[in-house]
């Protein structure tokens, strides 16, 4: 991911106000450091995050719900709002006719920005919003102050009937510059769209890269996408390429600018649900959640590199790290997409799923296509490869059922607290601590708030042991499908590294 270098001088004082959304600290990596020593952690001070487009379908039925945990040494005033991606001109009329040239106003030129669709009002306490049918817009978001640290927006909408019909669960992202999603797919039951947020002034150029089982795949249409100034593109892929291609890697590379992405996987049978982003290429990857009652798991893997990986494929069940009888390991040639079918690999257990390198490492991203239900019963999911929760992770939009929180710790134990915040319209929080058995998973009914009422938080912090990854399940039965979205829980990302101020002067002066 791209990341913003913070001015000497102004790193203390300005603390992200600028940088916020691209200069956090990795999870699993040390602090960088100062010539005269260790960088401070500090809340950021402003955040962005972008909504795709629920859905173009007339049933769906879609709740955004907003969160803050609450951070100590965070800013006192500040602000969060959700508006609509795109602006309409001030000077243009009502009736649609079109201004003559000499008709200003002294307004032309001039955006005039949306209603927000939600406006969060204390950190600490859920706000919900709802829209229904398909023409409900991607959304910008934009925090700051109190409300900044650790902001969690999570898009949730239900589909009664066709195409990707069930349950589907988003996280809105923050922007960025480079985007790998494995597990797409052009196969004549899918219709997969890449969702492009441009939340700035300017256009963003993008280019889409398709990869599939032999390799890349020629796509003059795929490259210079414009992505106009506050608005959002929906791509289908299978306009990219001619080829049908069961298994595909797509990488979003942003030349100018900066946007959201987000992969929209529908099935004509299967349902469908969101493709979130894989972390970055890693020798190592953890994919947590896999839903213990899941009848067809699908691992899709690539290699961004020259070199071919060959992982070790493990199970970290209640009991320990397993290796699945058949899938012991997985061969990824570089540059291809490889698909393997592990089948009921969790075999009613809580379940995530372990890939390490069996000799030399090479960088890979990749995700699991998780299926519940059978016969014309079933229902799809993803899991990406996903980075530790870290100093702390957010779940929002949970409800006193239907929900549960995954957590792995592929290595040592660990030990983890839990919050639920208040709810959405009453309840008082609660914390609980809980010990994961190195190399386990375990599935948590979540703490509910007391007395609650709406939805609520969940808010994972690590006390002490080794790394831990989580994931939440949100489950919901309609006409008799087991619906289900999976979203990954990594570190927030809610402080910075700044340099302290006497430090950076020192520097100055020598």
């Amino acid at each position: 991911m791209n990341r913003t270098t913070l001015s000497l001088i102004a790193g203390a004082t300005a603390l992200a106000a600028v940088t916020g959304f691209a200069a956090l600290s990795q999870p699993d990596a040390p602090a960088p450091e100062t010539a005269a020593g260790a960088a401070a952690q500090l809340p950021v001070e402003r955040t962005s995050l972008l909504c795709p487009a629920p859905s173009t379908s007339d049933l769906a039925e879609t709740s955004y719900t907003s969160f803050t945990p609450v951070t100590k040494g965070a800013e006192s005033g500040g602000k969060a709002e959700l508006r609509a991606a795109a602006q309409e001109s001030a000077d243009a009329p009502a009736d649609g006719t079109d201004k003559g040239k000499g008709e200003d106003d002294g307004k032309s030129g001039k955006d005039k920005p949306a209603e927000p669709v939600l406006t969060p009002r204390e950190p600490g306490k859920p706000v919900t919003g709802d829209s229904s049918g398909g023409d409900a817009p991607a959304l910008v978001a934009t925090a700051d102050g109190r409300f900044a640290p650790g902001w969690t927006v999570q898009e949730t909408t239900e589909v009664a009937a066709g195409t990707g019909r069930g349950l589907q669960g988003v996280n809105c992202t923050a922007p960025d510059t480079d985007f790998w999603f494995p597990g797409a797919s052009t196969d004549a039951d899918r219709t997969d769209y890449v969702h492009l947020t441009n939340p700035d002034d300017s256009p963003a150029v993008v280019d889409i890269e398709l990869y599939g089982k032999d390799g890349a795949l020629k796509s003059a249409v795929g490259e210079d996408i414009t992505v106009q100034p506050h608005s959002s593109e929906p791509v289908l892929l299978s306009t990219l390429v001619d080829e049908r291609q069961t298994d595909l890697t797509v990488h979003v590379n942003v030349r100018s600018g900066r946007v959201g992405a987000a992969v929209q996987a529908l099935d004509d049978k299967l349902g469908g649900d969101w493709l979130a982003a894989s972390t970055d290429p890693s020798g190592s990857l953890v994919l947590p959640g896999i839903p213990k009652d899941a009848t067809s798991v699908r691992l899709v893997a690539f290699t961004p590199g020259d070199a071919d990986a060959d992982l070790k494929v493990r199970l970290a069940s209640p009991s320990g790290l397993i290796t699945p009888a058949g899938h012991e390991t997985v061969h990824v040639k570089a540059g291809m997409t490889t698909g393997a079918d592990l089948g009921d690999v969790t075999r009613g257990e809580a379940g995530s799923l372990v890939l390490t390198p069996t000799d030399r490492s090479v960088p890979v991203v990749a995700a699991l296509r998780v299926v519940r239900g059978k016969g014309d019963k079933q229902e799809t999911a993803f899991i990406p490869a996903t980075r530790p929760v870290g100093t702390r992770a957010t779940s929002a939009d949970n409800s006193g059922k239907g929900s549960t929180l995954s957590l792995t710790a592929p290595g040592a134990a660990a030990t983890v607290k839990v919050t639920a915040s208040a709810g959405s319209e009453g309840g008082t929080p609660v914390s609980k601590t809980y010990t994961i058995k190195g190399g386990t998973t375990q599935d948590i009914e979540p703490p509910a708030p007391g007395g609650l009422k709406g939805t609520y938080a969940l808010t994972v912090e690590p006390v002490s042991g080794g790394p831990v990854y989580g994931a939440r399940t949100l489950a919901a039965t309609e006409g008799g499908v087991p619906a289900f979205t999976v979203q990954t829980l990594p570190d927030d990302r809610g402080t910075v590294a700044v340099p302290e101020a006497d430090e950076d002067l020192s520097v100055l002066q020598k």
